[in-house]
């Protein structure tokens, strides 16, 4: 795999306790894998010392840079900002949380050129019961609305070429941008690989997903592309 190009970008809100083991984490990784790969981090207006960390790391290593964002945009925005400042064509993405196990972007990675999207689903998921339950009722209504059919919409574990994803005219920037993603993929015909990766609990920080804020915006935001035609 030494002939890949590869970004890497993390989507990042308050993760200052996370952020710099997750670049580092990173660099092992795919200083392993391929001599062409550059680390983002997106600091989507944190209101911690991620967005200072990150410039330090910047500073320290090349192969790292930060998009700032002067305030908190979404989840959705952070990952719209990662892929456009993506320069490689092969683009993966996951959250700086540290509940994902970096090494297994080998096992999506393998998948490559056969298919040219491929995605994680938590095996098993390693959320609080509530988080489970909201899961599955998001999807469920995902599916029933658009007919899509994928283990683990959100999970922030996926794959993908760059021009592929980037030419698609995404609308969403709250976290309903995993799921219009995929049902503009599925639209297009794109078929997708799943492949099942490691889970943790978060140790440090508080999850964005749960909040009542960011709950109303994602189903405004789905029903929005429900009443837009595209189902």
């Amino acid at each position: 795999m030494k002939n890949l190009s590869i970004s890497v970008f993390f989507p990042a809100y308050n993760e200052e306790k996370n952020i710099t083991k997750t670049v580092e984490l990173a660099h092992d990784v795919l200083a392993r894998i391929s001599q062409n790969y550059e680390i983002i981090i997106v600091n989507d207006g944190s209101k911690d010392a991620t967005g200072t960390i990150a410039n330090n790391l910047a500073l320290k290593n090349a192969r790292v840079r930060v998009v700032h964002h002067d305030k908190n945009l979404g989840y959705g925005a952070a990952v719209w900002s990662g892929i456009h400042s993506a320069k490689y064509d092969l683009v993966f993405f996951t959250d700086a949380d540290l509940q994902f196990d970096l090494r297994e972007i080998e096992r999506l990675l393998v998948f490559i050129p056969e298919y040219r999207v491929v995605i994680g689903y938590r095996s098993p998921r390693r959320d609080p019961f509530m988080r489970l339950v909201n899961a599955w009722g998001w999807n469920s209504l995902v599916r029933l609305l658009f007919g899509l059919r994928v283990k683990d919409i959100d999970c922030a574990f996926k794959l993908f070429e760059k021009k592929l994803v980037a030419d698609l005219p995404l609308k969403t920037r709250g976290a309903t941008m995993s799921a219009e993603l995929l049902i503009r993929l599925q639209r297009k015909g794109i078929a997708w690989k799943e492949v099942p990766v490691s889970h943790f609990p978060r140790s440090y920080g508080s999850p964005t997903g749960a909040k009542l804020s960011v709950i109303c915006r994602a189903f405004r935001e789905l029903f929005g592309l429900y009443w837009s035609g595209i189902h």
